[in-house]
């Protein structure tokens, strides 16, 4: 499985990080506290820069992923990788999760008690890796972080995708899954400008 990268140059603190990461992915490998154990192939855990201003949360693993034990390594994977590099972004800077760890049977919308059993390994995650930029892929992510960080009392994706919000000092910054693009490449365009924005936030900008 896909470990998350040490830079040792960091000092302890990092080092520490790392050490209670890989505490807390060897209590996901080993998780079953949902149902979900009985049909996943693997746990998918964090991968990426352990030091990282983003963190990315996509909503479960998907087949290809559920097979290799990697993140984002199917279709939507592709996707990803294509707006990430317009948006002049590199993977390997960035930390990449999961609210749900399992996939998920036929691909169905994840329940509320899978969501209550997991999410307490992303809230490990956020502490843990400590991003400055929180950027949720989908509808599930970004309700979970929301209610988390109570954002907003009436949540509605299609007016909150693409804004970016403050909360303590992180900026959320919510868009559409990769995914959205298999099935509507007519959003593509929609799509780059959301990962511009992406950009913007991560160069510091406050316009948009």
């Amino acid at each position: 499985m896909a470990r998350p990268i040490f830079n040792g140059a960091e000092g302890l603190n990092i080092r520490d990080k790392f050490e209670k990461l890989m505490d807390l992915n060897e209590r996901i490998r080993n998780c079953k506290s949902c149902e979900l154990w009985r049909t996943r192939n693997q746990v998918i855990i964090g991968e990426g820069k352990l030091n990282s201003n983003l963190m990315l949360i996509a909503q479960a693993p998907g087949y290809k992923e559920d097979k290799e034990g990697k993140m984002f390594v199917g279709p939507s994977g592709k996707k990803l990788n294509e707006l990430l590099k317009y948006a002049r972004i590199e993977r390997r800077e960035i930390y990449m999760t999961n609210l749900l760890k399992c996939i998920l049977p036929h691909y169905r919308r994840p329940k509320n008690r899978e969501i209550e059993a997991c999410s307490g390994h992303l809230d490990e995650e956020i502490e843990i890796v400590n991003p400055r930029i929180i950027t949720t892929l989908g509808y599930f992510p970004a309700k979970y972080v929301f209610d988390k960080y109570e954002l907003r009392d009436n949540f509605n994706f299609k007016k909150i995708c693409g804004k970016k919000f403050f909360v303590e000092d992180r900026i959320v910054l919510p868009l559409m899954h990769p995914a959205a693009l298999l099935y509507k490449p007519e959003i593509e365009e929609k799509m780059k400008d959301d990962y511009e924005k992406l950009r913007k936030v991560l160069d510091g900008s406050v316009a948009f």
